[in-house]
């Protein structure tokens, strides 16, 4: 029954029935996400839960990465718009901002794991139009945050404050995954010998944010 549409979705003809049924997809995109990794998520098990066939899906988006990509960067913008009311209003403490920055994405689980599979997954088996969009649209999100850092720390000019939030991207990639293990590996460090090994997101990330910041002050 996977390749049966309903008529409860049916496919969109203007722009306003399309962009309602882009949304849509990314709705139930996330919602599997709070369910299972992105690894485990194929466009068929996605059109199954909208109760319409593949090709219905990938009539507005390529490929389940794009569907990812598109739900990142919706999700990034949620994000931005909390923030300001997230973080502490200036005058305020730099390294406040950086734990609280830390607190706000280990909040946000579903956020993290699209973004740490970024470079390995997003990006691929994508158009580089698709590509292109994402990262113009992301440099605007970023040059975003940049400006509500500057707000907090106004010490750090524009090219430094946006320089941390490409900083702030990578260590996102490179730790997440660290800090969310196999089941395999959280058995392994269950010896006792091995407690160094668990990491917790908020508080590393906090520590990266603040000594990257602290680098970035340094040199200016």
């Amino acid at each position: 029954m996977d390749d049966v549409e309903t008529p409860t979705f049916q496919r969109a003809r203007r722009p306003e029935q399309r962009e309602l049924r882009r949304q849509e997809i990314l709705d139930a995109a996330e919602a599997l996400l709070a369910e299972m990794s992105a690894e485990e998520i194929s466009l068929r098990e996605l059109a199954r839960r909208l109760d319409v066939s593949k090709t219905h899906v990938v009539r507005y988006f390529e490929s389940r990465e794009g569907v990812f990509l598109e739900l990142l960067n919706r999700m990034l913008l949620s994000w931005l718009e909390a923030l300001p009311t997230e973080w502490p209003t200036p005058p305020c403490d730099p390294d406040q901002v950086m734990r609280a920055w830390a607190d706000s994405l280990a909040a946000r689980p579903v956020l993290c794991q699209l973004w740490s599979l970024l470079p390995s997954v997003l990006e691929r088996n994508v158009s580089a139009d698709t590509v292109r969009a994402y990262k113009l649209t992301d440099l605007e999100r970023r040059t975003t945050l940049a400006n509500l850092i500057i707000d907090r720390v106004p010490a750090l000019g524009a090219d430094d404050a946006l320089t941390l939030t490409r900083y702030a991207v990578v260590a996102l990639v490179g730790l997440w995954p660290f800090c969310n293990p196999t089941p395999t590996v959280v058995e392994a460090t269950a010896d006792p010998r091995l407690a160094a090994s668990r990491v917790d997101f908020a508080a590393m990330y906090g520590e990266i944010l603040q000594t990257a910041l602290a680098g970035l002050l340094a040199r200016a």
